[in-house]
């Protein structure tokens, strides 16, 4: 094990500005580091990172100081049969017959409804105009809320994406969030008891009815999830719809080739998860000392694993710098399934519960801004940056194309 020295440090300016030449440090010589103000151990090699994702060893007793206390207790921190049976109530919502035939059109109108925006415009910040609010919106009818409370939930996500990156603990983002847990809980609650006399044909009330061996979920579970959802489903969506269009345009042979067949939209998700995951790290806890990476990780240890490093690991992947979405290492039939070989959405047990919800946005995403902007092209002006540590994405995508009239709704 060696101690992070040549590296840049994952908390420095160097490091948020471009943390892929450190994660090629890291896998090259350093595939475990003890990183002293995170007081975590840092892992960042493929086998490495998914063998913490996979094992039961490697717990998510973290959560109880990572997550709890801006979402209150989710079903990330369950395990054995109650995480099961938990997953099991919320997880029919977002596969198959529920969520094509229930919450696509919910789905494609919120896209068509934002582009409709912009398109007469002739330019965009795909970021600011679309993919920040695309899957908030979403959630929020997908729920059965307020539509008008859509920039109240846009608020609470952004506090809550900021506490869950909070590496430096600034009390600032810290209070917000969880001054975001006790609003969210105000107006939730309420609404979810109302809900449970009332049930109509909403996520919300497929929550409340649910039930799996007798058990139901509580109102401060259901509220806990809901909380777990807008920052989880908010932030793949937000960040890997940027970063597509960012991976397409820098690559103009690759964008047309999705242009003119629709059906690569899945491959260029998929390696966009790869090639610039929206989150970049998730942490595990053992349960016992574990020997990872060359050293022994103490029993109640922090591990960081570095999820941006290991989707670029050579030993996973050929050419991993190199986006890609005609790859022959990553299969696009289990790229959105527990089976994955990217590890974007975690692995195991705990793999993300909403993947197929975030592939469905993106395809209806992606299509209606590929229909809507025929010609388009990066705008003029500085290069879209990334920002991010914890999630990163493009902080803007800034691009023109030919206006075309708003598309015309059926009432």
């Amino acid at each position: 094990m060696t101690a992070a020295r040549e590296i840049p440090d994952i908390l420095s300016a160097e490091f948020a500005e471009n943390p892929y030449p450190a994660y090629r440090l890291m896998l090259a010589d350093s595939p475990l580091i003890w990183h002293e103000p995170m007081q975590s151990y840092i892992v960042s090699r493929y086998d490495d990172v998914a063998r913490a994702f996979k094992e039961p060893v490697f717990t998510t007793d973290n959560y109880s100081w990572q997550l709890e206390p801006v979402h209150g207790k989710t079903i990330l921190q369950l395990s054995g049969r109650e995480h099961a049976v938990r997953r099991a109530l919320v997880a029919p919502a977002f596969r198959g017959h529920e969520l094509q035939q229930k919450f696509q059109p919910v789905i494609e109108r919120n896209a068509a409804e934002l582009i409709d925006g912009f398109r007469e415009r002739g330019t965009a910040d795909l970021v600011g105009d679309f993919a920040r609010h695309f899957p908030i919106n979403v959630i929020v009818d997908m729920l059965g809320l307020d539509r008008t409370d859509q920039a109240r939930f846009q608020r609470w996500y952004t506090a809550i994406i900021a506490f869950l990156g909070n590496l430096n603990q600034d009390p600032q983002v810290t209070e917000e969030g969880l001054r975001t847990r006790a609003e969210l809980a105000d107006y939730m609650l309420p609404i979810i008891r109302e809900r449970r006399g009332n049930l109509g044909d909403d996520l919300l009330s497929t929550l409340c009815a649910a039930e799996v061996d007798g058990m139901q979920m509580s109102d401060e579970d259901i509220k806990a999830f809901v909380s777990l959802l807008l920052a989880a489903g908010g932030e793949t969506t937000d960040k890997a719809i940027a970063s597509i269009f960012k991976n397409l345009l820098e690559h103009p042979e690759q964008l047309r080739a999705v242009r003119e067949d629709r059906g690569l939209i899945p491959r260029a998700f998929a390696e966009t998860l790869r090639y610039s995951p929206p989150v970049h790290m998730i942490m595990r806890q053992p349960a016992e000392d574990v020997e990872l990476a060359g050293g022994t990780i103490p029993a109640g240890s922090t591990v960081t694993c570095l999820i941006g490093a290991a989707n670029r690991d050579p030993s996973r992947f050929a050419d991993p710098d190199t986006f890609d979405i005609f790859r022959e290492d990553l299969p696009t039939d289990t790229a959105f399934s527990a089976a994955a070989q990217h590890v974007s959405f975690a692995l195991g047990r705990h793999f993300c519960v909403g993947a197929l919800l975030a592939k469905t946005e993106v395809e209806v995403g992606v299509n209606q801004l590929l229909d809507a902007m025929p010609d388009l092209e990066f705008a003029d002006g500085p290069a879209p940056v990334e920002q991010g540590v914890f999630t990163r994405g493009p902080a803007a995508l800034r691009v023109r194309f030919s206006p075309a009239p708003a598309a015309r709704t059926s009432a």
